[in-house]
């Protein structure tokens, strides 16, 4: 720790602010994360994660538990059309042609984030339900009577964050219109299905995407599907898996063979939120979903959080407790607009496979040119611009 280093509390202990912990520690800064429930957890269900944050992860030397944990993905990745046709390969390299896309089970991720750092980091049963600052400390309130001061406050807590009102007016996540029914499916019940592929079936209105995780052992899936009616965002809503198979039937005869497998399946609302207009207030800022939720269709929510917390790091590295407000508005500048960039595409690519945008033959001719995207996606590093932003405060 550096001498006169700003000390931090991260609110939220899911992926964005576990891994914020790592990258501010590797740092040499004082974090403490506090997290609501009574222990760290996630509900079982994948997450991709690809180049643009897969180098944080080794930076902070997490990258044997990626290789452990994950299920890279391979040349064998494909986009289909509802009934099997193949449309394109899947981007699954930078444009160096380093493969570094893994399926990756959210609890895996957790686990292993949560064990890299230092014994009494993480602090459970912890919900913030208040927040003050001065001109030189922090403060918050939780609802089990503790009060934590710090130098800054990183609120990593999420769409529906406490902390988030504090930097700007309430407001109501938007509602996509979409529904997705996620689960996963042993290998072992499906013992032809690859353990090296990401594959995703499009339709109009629906698509269908399949992903192993935790080093093959398990098939992930995720149907998207219209919903008529507005359901409260949730990871946990229990799905009917009948209801699944109904929703896409007469696909692709493999999609059919898989849902044969499912017992039980999650139902999970779709939202995001209108891009802010500022993330961060004196001494607290945002970090991942409480600053930006993005819908799944870049598969970008975990890495552009991820990213957000090694360039967070990399600025305060270079601060001190006065310096640190301005260290959070570089931070902020940093990457509000690449990532106001990637929920408008998330949203885009949502319309795109489910062929919201024109006919199917102009669809596939995109999802053939979306690859040059995907590419500068994954080139991206966030430390070079970072570490340029730290020297000039």
């Amino acid at each position: 720790m550096t001498a006169s280093g700003p000390s931090i509390a991260i609110i939220g202990g899911g992926i964005g602010g576990l891994f914020a912990a790592n990258a501010l520690i590797a740092h040499g800064l004082s974090v403490q994360v506090y997290e609501q429930a009574p222990a760290l957890g996630e509900v079982g269900a994948g997450v991709f994660i690809t180049p643009n944050s897969v180098r944080q992860l080794e930076r902070v030397g997490l990258g044997p538990a990626v290789e452990t944990w994950g299920a890279r993905v391979g040349s064998g990745s494909r986009y289909f059309r509802d009934d099997g046709s193949p449309i394109a390969p899947v981007q699954v390299t930078d444009s160096a042609g380093w493969n570094a896309t893994f399926g990756m089970h959210r609890a895996d991720l957790v686990n292993f984030l949560a064990a890299a750092l230092p014994a009494g980091v993480v602090h459970t049963g912890h919900r913030a339900t208040g927040f003050a600052q001065d001109e030189s400390t922090a403060r918050v309130t939780f609802a089990n009577g503790a009060v934590v001061e710090a130098d800054i406050v990183v609120a990593c807590d999420g769409i529906h964050s406490e902390l988030r009102p504090f930097v700007f007016p309430p407001s109501d996540p938007v509602f996509s219109g979409t529904v997705a029914y996620r689960g996963l499916v042993p290998h072992a019940a499906v013992p032809d299905w690859p353990k090296d592929a990401w594959q995703m079936w499009l339709g109009r209105g629906k698509h269908f995407l399949v992903f192993p995780v935790r080093a093959g052992q398990l098939v992930n899936y995720v149907g998207f599907v219209p919903a008529d009616a507005q359901m409260k965002e949730s990871w946990t809503a229990q799905g009917d898996p009948d209801a699944l198979r109904a929703e896409f039937a007469g696909w692709d005869p493999r999609i059919e063979g898989l849902l044969k497998e499912v017992t039980s399946t999650f139902k999970w609302a779709l939202y995001d939120r209108e891009p802010l207009p500022t993330w961060t207030r004196g001494r607290l800022t945002l970090l991942g979903d409480a600053a930006h939720p993005m819908l799944p269709h870049l598969g970008q929510g975990a890495n552009q959080s991820i990213e957000d917390g090694m360039a967070l790091a990399t600025i305060l590295a270079n601060a001190d407790r006065d310096t640190a407000p301005a260290a959070l508005v570089a931070y902020e500048k940093l990457r509000r607009e690449r990532v106001a960039g990637v929920q408008r595409g998330a949203r885009e690519n949502g319309l795109r496979y489910d062929t919201m945008l024109g006919d199917v033959a102009k669809r596939d001719a995109e999802i053939v040119a979306h690859a040059s995207f995907r590419k500068t996606l994954y080139d991206h590093d966030v430390v070079v611009e970072a570490r340029e932003a730290a020297e000039a405060l």
